[in-house]
């Protein structure tokens, strides 16, 4: 039996792709492995997003050719699969030798074959967005009772900075039916929270001519027996509607968390990004967001894109601080061959667009402390994830104000005597200590009801 070590780099809808790749693999009599070194094949799934992710990639692709036997490892064969692939799939072919096979986005379906040798040794790259459906057999890697649902893939965005419409393709969703099926799948496994994901969400379904269709996959998602927890990533500002809105303020299972990528509050730089929205129309959606009681809203922001003059930049800080988001991620604008933005003239110098990032995250790291602080002595429900991947001896879960891979977590301490939680179990928490990004709290038991924070005991 043969065994494969799978290296999955990027985001999470990345990572869906090798969970279903997984999936294939087991399917044909493959083992999965932890280790490179007892790998009989290696599989990288690769990012090509930002500078950052492509060296990352890179770096990764040369550590596992290591591992083959060529190299005096015991791998045999070495595949690059993802957006690497499907954007310098040739060039990488002709400078990689040691890779036997790239695939590209719409090409991992052929795994199997690429694992076997089957297949002749080159760059498999097609045009559109391929998007698995309930039916096809995945994975899941996720740590205790979660699971992310990618609900559509692609892009019809025509952001000036962004690349990923040129590597995944234009916009194509899932129907509503079968991504409640295989929510129904993954709450039968185990699954108590399902992250939904898409490039665009809040355009989930318009490409089949249904601007609604989001609500209705909540309600149905609603009506999962077992699951507790639907929390939403990468919710783009447009088509945000009231019935939106009245869910994440209902008494259900979608949580008042909402993750929003901004990139920006300056009215001119925001169209220089092509975001299509004006800061006014930006500014009165988070006034109608921060009505939602216990709402936390997550964003990011770019500094540093061409033309952000200091006053740009200032109009950006004072907004942060006037907002008080509760999660903010900033990144230096990165320039991308094949973007509008990256032909643009005035391109920021890389020391202004890096002073601008840490002073924001500055800012932002003041604001989140004094969020946290504001939860110690308060009581939470928390899902456990399992151990700490910092502290071995350590048992960390989440609150609903902490998605999996990009926020905070909850350190877990316990009474004398108290019984350890078990990975997917909810539990009721009192926060005890906070910092910037995380929480340390004692567990009371199990927890007693869907309330997510009670006041102080």
């Amino acid at each position: 039996m043969k065994k494969v070590h799978v290296v999955s780099l990027g985001c999470p809808k990345n990572r869906v792709d090798s969970e279903i790749m997984i999936g294939l693999m087991r399917g044909d009599g493959y083992t999965l492995v932890s280790e490179p070194d007892e790998a009989d094949c290696i599989v990288v799934n690769t990012c090509a997003f930002i500078d950052s992710a492509k060296e990352e990639s890179i770096d990764t692709i040369l550590e596992m050719a290591q591992f083959k036997q060529a190299a005096g490892g015991k791998a045999e064969r070495l595949i690059v699969t993802g957006c690497m692939a499907q954007r310098y799939g040739d060039e990488l072919q002709a400078g990689m030798p040691e890779v036997d096979t790239f695939l590209g986005t719409n090409e991992f379906q052929r795994i199997n074959q690429a694992l076997s040798g089957s297949l002749p040794q080159r760059a498999y790259i097609s045009e559109g967005s391929y998007l698995y459906a309930s039916r096809d057999d995945r994975v899941n890697t996720a740590r205790g009772g979660t699971s992310y649902l990618k609900i559509a893939e692609g892009c019809n965005r025509t952001c000036s900075f962004c690349i990923i419409p040129k590597i995944r393709g234009k916009q194509v969703s899932r129907q509503v039916d079968d991504v409640l099926q295989e929510a129904r799948f993954l709450a039968m496994s185990g699954v108590k929270e399902v992250v939904l994901i898409a490039q665009d969400l809040t355009s989930y379904g318009t490409d089949f001519g249904n601007r609604n269709a989001l609500v209705e996959l909540l309600h149905g998602l609603n009506e999962v027996d077992g699951l507790d927890w639907v929390r939403m990533l990468y919710m783009y500002p447009w088509n945000f509607s009231d019935e939106l809105l009245e869910l994440l303020t209902a008494d259900n299972r979608v949580l008042p968390y909402v993750d929003m990528p901004l990139q920006h509050i300056s009215g001119r730089v925001l169209k220089a990004m092509r975001r299509n929205i004006k800061r006014n129309k930006q500014a009165d959606l988070i006034a109608r967001l921060r009505q939602v009681p216990d709402l936390v809203l997550r964003t990011t922001f770019i500094t540093g894109f061409p033309g952000e003059t200091d006053e740009d930049f200032q109009e950006l800080y004072d907004w942060v601080k006037e907002v008080e988001f509760d999660r903010v991620g900033a990144f230096t604008y990165s320039i991308e061959e094949n973007t509008l933005a990256g032909e643009m003239g005035e391109q920021v110098e890389e020391h202004v667009k890096v002073e601008r990032r840490d002073a924001l995250m500055a800012l932002q790291q003041e604001i989140s402390e004094r969020k946290n602080q504001a939860l110690v002595g308060r009581r939470m429900k928390v899902l456990v994830d399992g151990v700490s991947q910092e502290h071995e001896y350590v048992t960390e879960g989440r609150h609903y104000g902490q998605a999996p891979d990009i926020d905070g977590v909850v350190y877990l301490s316990y009474d004398d005597g108290g019984a350890p939680a078990l990975p997917g179990q909810f539990v009721e928490v009192e926060i005890e200590k906070a910092t910037a990004y995380d929480l340390v709290g004692v567990v009371q038991g199990p927890a007693r009801g869907p309330e997510l924070i009670s006041a102080r005991p």
